[in-house]
């Protein structure tokens, strides 16, 4: 088998903790170079993960190199459209990590971009590759549910925002808050699940009350908090979210919160039907309710770990050319649904697409 020579550009805790380890597993691929323009972070990484072959600091450096076909794009949200159209341009596959980017218009000029260029540009909508989720969108396309009329989804949690007042809670950096960092995998797997659901209207509200003041905000536990700066930084995106969206299939109501005074979290998606009804529990597995013999049942579903899964769908598809499942043009309603959900937050009425 020819080597397929890839690079990762930006060495945070995706990569850490998701990428790396996954590409170390895949047979027949090899890591050219980690690149990150803080050198001592790629560096860092190399040391773990000693396959990586060289350190950058300069993405250029990366795309200038023939013998790299892919890369992974793991920078913050808002650096994703311009490193995407420049690694097409230079002939690269590229995995981004979700969001596509910070709005919808810079999505749908990436996917125009790929498409183009003749290059794969998938997504990193890793729920699509969990065996529970395929297994709920099969259930789906064969009927079990019935007609499904609603969905529900919380994304819940207390006192959970991420590196407070860095680039995580700086609107221009990451887009937005909770929605845009964990709500985007909560409707991607929905609108996955559905069976690819177009939106048709939307309503939310949107709050940023729990750190107004941030450095009387307080917490057990911040998750990134390397990155934090509660004495100069920003906090301009929401901690908590709540709306309702109307599709072609099925309407949906959620609620989400990166941090709240509820000591509990409340990671989980209902889908309602009139044959059956289930509870999926975010990232774990799900109980199906059969209403035609009022039974519950808990299956067991062995799952890889669904970021090998992913990367080795994405690989698969440098190989062949042939696209998967977590391809742009299929992600592309999640991105303009996030939109809309902001418009109407921001605007305070109903958004209609």
């Amino acid at each position: 088998m020819k080597e397929t020579v890839v690079a990762v550009i930006g060495c945070g805790r995706i990569a850490h903790n998701a990428h790396l380890p996954a590409l170390g597993k895949i047979e027949g691929v090899r890591v050219k170079y980690l690149c990150d323009s803080i050198k001592e972070k790629a560096e860092a990484l190399q040391k773990e993960f000693r396959f990586a072959e060289k350190v950058v600091t300069d993405y250029r450096e990366v795309l200038a190199d023939p013998e790299v076909e892919a890369v992974f794009v793991l920078t913050p949200n808002f650096s994703h459209h311009a490193i995407t159209l420049e690694a097409l341009r230079a002939g690269k596959h590229v995995l981004c990590e979700k969001p596509i980017t910070v709005s919808y218009p810079r999505s749908l000029e990436m996917a125009k971009e790929a498409d183009a260029c003749g290059k794969i540009l998938q997504i990193g909508v890793c729920n699509r590759f969990f065996r529970p989720v395929e297994e709920l969108a099969r259930m789906v396309a064969e009927g079990k549910f019935g007609k499904i009329y609603h969905v529900y989804c919380s994304f819940r949690s207390f006192r959970s925002i991420p590196g407070l007042g860095g680039a995580f809670t700086t609107k221009s950096e990451s887009g937005g808050g909770v929605l845009i960092d964990w709500g985007v995998h909560f409707f991607d797997l929905i609108l996955y699940i559905l069976g690819g659901a177009n939106v048709r209207s939307v309503s939310g509200a949107a709050y940023s009350e729990m750190a107004k003041d941030m450095k009387a905000y307080r917490y057990r536990n911040m998750w990134a908090e390397d990155t934090a700066d509660t004495e100069n930084g920003t906090n301009d995106v929401e901690d908590f979210i709540s709306g309702f969206v109307r599709t072609d299939k099925a309407n949906i109501s959620f609620n989400g919160a990166w941090a709240q005074n509820i000591e509990k979290d409340e990671m989980f998606v209902d889908l309602l039907g009139d044959k059956g009804g289930v509870r999926y529990n975010y990232c774990k597995g799900f109980t199906f309710t059969d209403g035609s013999t009022l039974q519950s049942e808990t299956p067991e579903i062995q799952s890889e770990n669904m970021y090998l899964c992913e990367d080795r769908e994405f690989i698969a598809s440098v190989r062949t050319g042939v696209k998967n499942k977590g391809n742009i043009e299929g992600v592309l309603e999640t991105a303009r649904l996030l939109d809309a959900i902001y418009l109407s937050a921001a605007e305070g009425r109903e958004v209609t697409l």
